[in-house]
C-alpha cells in the first residue's frame, strides 16, 4: 500500500524562496557557514544564499560545492524533468557539512540540485524515496528579497554624476550667484535622479 505523505511549506530565506518538506518531522539543524541544513526521517534539505551574507559567500560556496561534486559521482537520472543522482547514504555522510546532524541513514538516495539566477538561491534535496524528493522540487517558489547590486552600483553611478554636474554650481554660489536659481537647478537635478533610479534610496 502507498502512503501518503503531508507537506508544510518552510521559507528557506526569510520572507522570500518556499518550499513543501515532509510535514511534522522536518528538522532545521542550523546554519553551517550560512549554508542551512534541514532533515527528517528519511532525507536532507540544504540551501543556502549566495546573496545573503556577502562575507560568507566564498565558505558557503565551498562548502556547498563539495556537496555538489559528491552528488554528481552519483547514477545520473531525469525523474520527472528533473535532473537526479542517485548515491549511497554513506557517501552522503561523509561529507563534514552533515556532522551537525546525528542521524543514521542508510541506502540509495535521490539528490535533485536546483538553483536560481534571479533569487540566487541554492538547494539541494536529497530523500531515500523519490517521489518526495521530486514533489519537493516541484513544490518551490522562488521569490528574490535581497537588492540586485548592479542596480545599486548604477544608483551610486548617477549619484556621482550628478554631484559632479552640482559642483560648478556651487562654485557660482561661493562667487556670488544668484541663490534662487542655484536652488531651482539642484532641485531639477534631484528629480532627474528620483526619477532615473532603479531603486529608492531611503
Amino acid at each position: 500500500m502507498l502512503t501518503t505523505v503531508n507537506y508544510e511549506k518552510i521559507e528557506i530565506t526569510p520572507n522570500g524562496t518556499t518550499i513543501e518538506v515532509p510535514a511534522n518531522q522536518t528538522k532545521f539543524n542550523g546554519d553551517y557557514e550560512s549554508v542551512k541544513i534541514w532533515n527528517w526521517n528519511n532525507g536532507i534539505l540544504i540551501t543556502y544564499n549566495n546573496h545573503e551574507d556577502n562575507n560568507l559567500i566564498k565558505v558557503s560556496e565551498l562548502g556547498f560545492n563539495t556537496v555538489n561534486d559528491v552528488i554528481k559521482k552519483g547514477e545520473q537520472q531525469n525523474i520527472d524533468g528533473f535532473t537526479c543522482y542517485v548515491i549511497n547514504a554513506d557517501d552522503l555522510l561523509e561529507i563534514s557539512i552533515f556532522d551537525i546532524i546525528k542521524v543514521n541513514y542508510n541506502g540509495k538516495f535521490y539528490c535533485i540540485p536546483l538553483s536560481n539566477e534571479t533569487s540566487h538561491d541554492n538547494i539541494i534535496i536529497c530523500c531515500n524515496n523519490k517521489d518526495i524528493a521530486v514533489h519537493m522540487a516541484h513544490s518551490v517558489i522562488y521569490k528574490n528579497v535581497y537588492p540586485d547590486n548592479n542596480a545599486i552600483n548604477n544608483t551610486i553611478s548617477q549619484v556621482q554624476n550628478i554631484t559632479g554636474d552640482l559642483q560648478p554650481i556651487a562654485n557660482d554660489y561661493a562667487n556670488g550667484a544668484d541663490l534662487n536659481e542655484i536652488k531651482s537647478t539642484i532641485e531639477d537635478k534631484a528629480g532627474d535622479l528620483m526619477s532615473e533610479s532603479p531603486v529608492r534610496i531611503q
